[in-house]
């Protein structure tokens, strides 16, 4: 595997051996780090909080120290990693001798990532930033991957198909098999590469050798110090907390008859089968149906299918949390509706919806048939956080909606006030009434670290990477993941005698899928064993064998990418209102900024639109956000999407 070290010295493990307990490493950490503190490129296998990060700092530590004039990259798959490495591990060992500095898209240094390269012994950023930086040809802003000596990718499992990751690391596969000699070491982070969807030894072995050759390393793990890897990070305990389901559901039967009501206006017929709804494959059959509405310009089909998705979701709502929950989505979705109604599509829709109204805030308020998973919930906060006054918890659930609903049933919930739980929602940063800017997570982290919170209601993004404390109560709620946001879940609880709770109904997909990750995360760490046992030379020959096949594919798929688009001139391409159809521009108005965002630059694109409010939009290197932006014919409350939103050039 191809590495660039300096001849002038050496690396001698003997000798760093003894410094590392002064640097604070576990010897299992010492364990991980040998082959990369010899030159190899690795991928350290520790499960969540077993210190990837601190054993990746003093590998980046030594190599510097070793190499002169060697260059350090880490790459973060999310923004917030990169402060949190900065400030948390980078910085506070290596910032007293070493230049660093920590790039993400909000800050402008970005603007001239190659000079900052340059001038920095180690950067810290996310790998878009790299990527748009190996990419950009202008001086200043280019960079190459020989420029760098050392590569530390984190959570680099998700280094595969066309992740951001991998397309850095198919150029550093390519310029190798190009002979290419000065290409930097690779040191892979991960809790577990998964099986990638296979459930044979013989597919994860696959899976596992697939992501060892995108990143062109071998896969390290602690064998001689495992029982102290396994006292540092104790597995919590787990517990099915399973409910019976609802004997009856009268609000939900309720959506169902109005859903099959619009079924009867829509009148497929048997070409389009219906699955069952309140279902995620049902949302899935609804979206194929509003697109094919507005493929065919058929107004009546693509309106129906958008509000049949918002009482499905209601129904997923329902299904989750309280019915009011349920009943506020739709009320909030149907509140603006009388007043952009244009065709009697829209007029019968809103009448279904005001005729019912009254009948679903009714029902949605009968205690006697509430979502019987909330007590049990109640019931499993309560036994832990009335213990004592120290306990900590992370509730995770799958979307921002529901994390919002749960948010409000614990903050009015008298019992859950009583024992002392003081809640806050966090989510991914972004855009949107739902997200968070990344001040305000680090804030809400903040604050559960020093226990003016102790309960966060999370979406995936506290599954992985984020700093947060050790919680002796970790609760998945709706949820149905894979193998490895299970084991990061799981990985969270790691106070002593710590819970992992799974809530959900009797027979439900929750607890099926559980179980199935259990012998998923048992068939990734077989099928690492049988990839470490491997021959160095038949696991050489296999790496690149994967390698040259990839290679081949994308050169294939990138053929196949220009053929599809030189089929249509940019100026024959129409774009329309998804509402009403009206066309709005046309393929060459769009321009692509930074490589990423495509935005509408004729100034007379305004003529079609009605702004709104200011936009959660960073600025761009000659643009600044305008307004978020509608259609002016039909007035949808839907905002148009973000690569719409209005932009002013800055002279």
């Amino acid at each position: 595997m191809s590495v660039f070290i300096s001849k002038d010295k050496e690396l001698c493990v003997d000798q760093q051996t003894s410094r590392m307990a002064d640097f604070g490493l576990y010897e299992y950490q010492e364990e991980v780090v040998q082959r990369a503190l010899r030159g190899e490129n690795i991928i350290i296998w520790l499960p969540t909080g077993g210190g990837k990060t601190r054993a990746a700092v003093y590998v980046a530590k030594k190599h510097l120290e070793n190499n002169p004039g060697a260059k350090v990259a880490v790459l973060v798959n999310k923004v917030h990693l990169v402060d949190q490495h900065y400030n948390n591990e980078f910085n506070p060992y290596l910032g007293s001798d070493y230049s660093l500095v920590s790039i993400s898209g909000d800050c402008d240094q970005k603007d001239f990532f190659g000079c900052e390269v340059k001038n920095s012994d180690l950067v810290i950023c996310t790998a878009q930033i790299l990527e748009n930086a190996l990419t950009n040809q202008e001086e200043g802003k280019h960079v190459e991957l020989s420029q760098f000596t050392l590569l530390i990718i984190d959570e680099c499992h998700h280094t595969h198909k066309e992740g951001v990751y991998n397309k850095i690391m198919a150029r550093y596969v390519a310029q190798k098999l190009k002979g290419e000699r000065r290409l930097p070491q690779i040191l892979g982070l991960t809790a577990s590469p998964g099986t990638g969807g296979a459930k044979s030894i013989k597919g994860a072995v696959e899976h596992v050798l697939q992501i060892c050759a995108n990143l062109d390393s071998v896969i390290v793990s602690s064998k001689v110090y495992a029982p102290e890897l396994k006292k540092k990070v104790p597995r919590p305990r787990k517990r099915f907390d399973i409910v019976d389901r609802r004997p009856q559901d009268p609000f939900g039967d309720h959506l169902k008859f109005m859903m099959q009501f619009i079924h009867d206006f829509m009148a497929l017929g048997p070409e389009f089968p219906v699955r069952e709804f309140g279902t995620q494959e049902y949302e899935a059959d609804v979206v194929i149906l509003e697109k094919k509405g507005v493929t065919d310009r058929n107004r009546l089909l693509a309106q129906c299918a958008l509000h049949l998705r918002q009482y499905n979701d209601a129904l997923l709502i329902n299904d989750t949390v309280r019915m009011v929950d349920a009943f506020r989505v739709l009320e909030s979705y149907y509140s603006t509706k009388s007043s952009t109604a244009m065709d009697g599509t829209d007029f019968f829709l809103l009448g279904l919806y005001q005729e019912n109204e009254v009948e679903l805030r009714k029902l949605s308020g009968d205690a006697r048939f509430e979502n019987p998973k909330m007590g049990k919930l109640q019931n499993t906060l309560l036994e832990q956080f009335v213990q004592g006054g120290h306990s900590r918890g992370i509730l995770f659930s799958k979307t921002r909606k529901s994390i919002c609903c749960l948010y409000d049933w614990v903050s009015n919930n008298p019992a859950l006030q009583r024992a002392g739980i003081r809640a806050a929602i966090l989510t991914g940063a972004g855009n949107g009434i739902n997200y968070m800017t990344q001040n305000e997570q680090k804030d809400t982290i903040r604050n559960f670290r020093l226990g003016s919170l102790n309960l966060l209601i999370s979406t995936s993004v506290a599954e992985e990477g984020l700093d947060i404390p050790e919680c002796n109560l970790v609760v998945r709620y709706g949820l149905l993941t894979n193998e490895i946001a299970q084991q990061q879940a799981s990985g969270r609880a790691r106070a002593s005698d710590s819970v992992y709770s799974v809530v959900a109904q009797a027979g439900g997909r929750e607890v099926r899928r559980e179980l199935l990750n259990e012998c998923l995360e048992d068939l990734t760490g077989r099928a690492i064993g049988e990839v470490q046992r491997m021959e160095p030379r038949d696991f050489q020959m296999k790496i690149t064998d994967l390698q040259t096949e990839a290679l081949l594919t994308r050169q294939l798929a990138e053929q196949l990418k220009l053929k599809k688009r030189s089929r249509f001139n940019a100026a024959t391409v129409q774009l329309s209102c998804r509402g009403c159809f009206l066309p709005v521009a046309l393929g060459h108005d769009i321009k692509v900024i930074e490589n990423a965002h495509h935005v509408n630059i004729n100034p007379d694109f305004e003529r079609y639109y009605k702004t709104g409010g200011q936009p959660a939009l960073k600025t761009f290197e000659d643009w600044e956000p305008g307004r978020v932006i509608s259609c002016a014919a039909c007035g949808r409350v839907k905002d148009w999407p973000r690569q719409l939103t209005s932009l002013i050039f800055r002279v």
